[in-house]
This record gives C-alpha cells, structure tokens and sequence, in this order.
C-alpha cells in the first residue's frame, strides 16, 4: 500500500508538471525579397528593407499572434542575400518558413525598365530573352541552394514557395511607359516560366515543402485593369518613388498573397 501510495503522489507530480509546463510556441520566419517584405504597400515600419504591416507575412502573423513570428525579408534581395544573411534567422525550432525569391536573381527591375522604353529606344526582347535563359539554366541551382539551407537550419519546417504575379493584361494605360502588347504577352509568360521553376525546385525539396501559386488569384487585378489607379489593379503601373512600381499594392497583398498562405498554413 505503501508504494501505491507514493506512485500515486509521484504520477499526480508529474501530471502536475506537465500542466505548467508552457506550451512550445510555433516559430514562423519570412523570408524573400520585396514581394515579401512589402515594397509597392507604401508604408513601411522598417525603411531600409522596407518590410510593411501590409504585407502578406505581417498579416500571417496578424492572424496568428501566438505564434513567434521573424521578419527577415528585404527589398532587394537575391537567393545569395537569403543564404548568407536572412537564413541567420532560421533555427532548428522554427516550424513555419515563407519567401518569395529569384526575380531578382532574373534581373526582373532591370527587364521591366528596358521593356517600359519606346521600342526605338529599347531592346525588350533581348532583356527578355536574358532573363528566360537565366532561369531556365541558372535559377533551377540557385533555388535548391536555396532550399538545402532552410532543410539544414531548419529540418522539421514546413516552407511554404510562393511565385509571383503576372504583371499585365496587354494594354499599357500609364503614363511615360511603352509596353507593346506582344512584349507584355512575353513578360506574362517569364512570370509563367519563373513558377513553374520555382515549383519544381519546391518539389526536388521535399514534402515539407509546399508551393503556393499566386498567379490564379490575380488575373483581373493586373496593371490597368480597370484602369490605371483604379481598385480593381492589385498591382502598381509606373509610380513615384519609382521602387514601389510593378510591385503588389495593399490589396495585392490582402486579396492576392495571403488567402494562398493562410490556406496552406491554417
């Protein structure tokens, strides 16, 4: 009776304990380039990344304030700046990951610049053509270095891949831009051929990672529909500071990128 007695007192300690004991808090770190941190929102808590309460992971993390949640995207960055600088943040508890990457690996600020020019004044076609060879050659490589880094810092997240819009819907309603039709025909099918490379290295990855394809939930919401400015575009045309153009406004962010994480995040 005796040692019943004191297993009993031993096993309600335990109980005891165990019911203290906090809860292990699930850990989401973004990552990305500035169509994660938010550029094109055009409010920024955080300048020089210009990471945004707007943007796709913020809110994420609006919807689950338990969670810990890091902020380590940055306008501006290629796949080396996420493996030798955000990565830091990555530790072997984090449970959630996030990014968008590669664009501009691609040189997608510097097409899109050379492709706005009058076409007497610009080579559109051989920016475009630049840019498709990197990604089908060089970006398949840079993306599995990508994902081995998140796998080696982070072995038990799930990493949710997510692509990036198609731009335009063929007709160029702003001001001092010069897109033909035929070029934002091409530009749109980059955007398809950087997906489906993004997807494919997402799957070389592993099951833990999950691609997020956002380009459904945009098409109608491109530059100038509905006209330049209007509610209906989720993507900024040609703005001022020029770094917000062509990138998700709010809307974009709300209605565009975040429905597709939270369906796969919960």
């Amino acid at each position: 009776m005796k040692w019943r007695r004191i297993s009993a007192v031993v096993c309600v300690a335990v109980f005891c304990l165990a019911l203290a004991a906090p809860a292990l808090a699930t850990k989401y770190v973004a990552l990305g380039d500035s169509y994660s941190s938010g550029t094109g929102t055009r409010s920024f808590y955080e300048s020089s990344c210009q990471r945004s309460v707007y943007a796709y992971p913020y809110l994420l993390h609006q919807a689950h304030p338990e969670w810990t949640f890091v902020n380590a995207t940055c306008s501006g960055a290629k796949t080396g700046d996420l493996i030798n600088t955000q990565a830091a943040s990555l530790t072997s508890d984090t449970n959630w990951v996030s990014y968008t990457i590669g664009g501009n690996d691609a040189g997608f600020s510097s097409v899109i610049t050379e492709c706005a020019l009058p076409g007497w004044a610009s080579d559109c076609n051989g920016a475009i053509d630049e840019a498709q060879a990197y990604i089908q050659n060089t970006l398949p490589g840079r993306l599995d270095l990508v994902n081995n880094t998140i796998k080696s810092r982070s072995p038990n997240a799930k990493v949710v891949v997510l692509d990036y819009p198609r731009l335009f819907n063929g007709t160029d309603c702003n001001a001092f831009t010069w897109f033909s039709p035929s070029e934002e025909t091409r530009l749109n099918e980059t955007a398809d051929m950087i997906k489906n490379v993004i997807s494919a290295a997402a799957a070389r990855a592993g099951s833990n990672f999950i691609f997020g394809n956002v380009i459904p939930p945009f098409i109608g919401h491109a530059v100038c529909d509905g006209g330049s400015g209007s509610s209906t575009e989720w993507i900024n045309g040609l703005s001022e500071p020029t770094s917000e153009s062509y990138h998700p406004k709010v809307t974009g962010h709300a209605d565009g990128y975040y429905p597709v994480i939270h369906a796969i995040t919960g």
